[in-house]
């Protein structure tokens, strides 16, 4: 069985926690409360070991967390030298902000990466197949890199 160490980061406020409880089943939506165990950079290198996959969060009616983006790509992708292909952007508009999926413009090299909007009052179930195909092309990935291993081993 694969296992797969996927990281949801981003600024304070931009969903992170209520996202990651909704794709994984783990609660039902509730009410805003900062997760305060992971507030602080010094704890970010263990956060960083044997990650597979970055999910960067922002809040999508919050211009300040658009201009925070590229430090979060920096320190979570490009310095663990992650591929793009190992980065997802989710632009997440809260209840009652509307869902304005075309205000979001993003510079090189965030505007490479995948963009998904969600909405879980609106269209919860979208978030949740984008991020089912996203899983299923960290596993294709992880599968295929054990795979040469295994076989480099073998030869």
């Amino acid at each position: 069985m694969l296992k797969a160490k996927i990281l949801f980061v981003g600024p304070c406020e931009s969903g992170k926690t209520v996202l990651a409880n909704f794709l994984t089943e783990s609660s039902d939506i509730t009410e805003y409360s900062p997760t305060q165990g992971v507030r602080f950079e010094s704890c970010w290198p263990a956060l960083m070991k044997d990650a597979h996959e970055v999910v960067i969060v922002l809040g999508a009616d919050m211009p300040s967390h658009r201009k925070e983006m590229e430090m979060w790509y920096s320190c979570f992708v490009q310095q663990q030298s992650l591929q793009d292909t190992q980065c997802m952007l989710i632009a997440h508009h809260k209840p009652g902000s509307g869902d304005d999926k075309g205000s979001l413009s993003l510079s090189p090299p965030l505007n490479k990466l995948k963009l998904v909007h969600s909405n879980l009052e609106d269209d919860p179930e979208e978030i949740r197949m984008e991020f089912i195909k996203y899983l299923k092309s960290i596993i294709n990935s992880m599968s295929e890199s054990r795979d040469r291993e295994e076989m480099s081993i073998m030869t």
